[in-house]
């Protein structure tokens, strides 16, 4: 008898580690079967071409948030495609007009942001992924910012005139590194801090209301989406 029971229990225990990994599965938003939670999935699909833009205060959880690292099955889905031509259509919309956008700000908990870059011919928007801000370095200057995420808000904040970025090459899966100097620097490091769930008036010496961005986005409409999932 016992020596039945013994078997029966040596059964038991791939059934029950198997019933464990299926219930994680679940709980972590099955991150181990497909690329991203079913919550980001559902934003990347549903959205317009335009997405919708997190502020404060309603979106403080995703916005304070850390991001994590996109995975490789995460950087070669469809998903991530699909996600990154709508946060470049986002941020170069009138709507939005920005120079740079972080993938939180779509509500999107990962590490992936778009930089203009105006130290290159022809100032395109490049996209990084899993970027790093290896180094900072230069002169600290004192700027005035704004963010997509906090309107109508500026503020002066001070940042570091060069940075050392390393980054994800999504065709070769290779980490590369860039200098980056002046103003695209300045961006790099408000975007690579919107990844680590810090925002620019978290840095700012001085913040204050822009009377004018507050009546430009009076033309538009910002509210959330009825269908867009909450973050808890």
């Amino acid at each position: 008898m016992k020596s039945g029971i013994r078997r029966v229990n040596r059964m038991l225990v791939p059934v029950l580690l198997a019933m464990a990994v299926a219930f994680l599965a679940v709980v972590l938003g099955n991150r181990s079967g497909r690329p991203f939670t079913v919550r980001e999935r559902r934003i990347i699909r549903q959205s317009d071409s335009v997405m919708y833009v997190t502020v404060l205060p309603e979106d403080s959880v995703i916005l304070r948030r850390r991001s994590a690292e996109l995975t490789p099955a995460e950087v070669s889905s469809p998903e991530l495609e699909t996600l990154l031509a709508k946060m470049l259509s986002t941020v170069r919309s009138p709507k939005q007009d920005g120079v740079g956008i972080a993938a939180p700000q779509v509500g999107i908990g990962r590490r992936a942001v778009w930089v203009q870059r105006f130290d290159l011919p022809g100032e395109p928007f490049r996209c990084y992924l899993n970027p790093h801000l290896d180094s900072l370095y230069g002169e600290v200057t004192h700027g005035p910012e704004g963010c997509l995420s906090v309107p109508p808000l500026r503020g002066y904040v001070p940042r570091y005139s060069s940075v050392i970025v390393s980054y994800l090459d999504p065709s070769s899966l290779r980490t590369l590194r860039d200098t980056v100097h002046g103003y695209t620097a300045i961006i790099f490091q408000h975007e690579c801090d919107h990844l680590d769930g810090i925002l620019y008036i978290d840095r700012a010496d001085t913040v204050f209301v822009s009377e004018s961005w507050a009546a430009e986005r009076k033309a538009y409409d910002y509210r959330r989406p009825s269908w867009y999932p909450r973050v808890r």
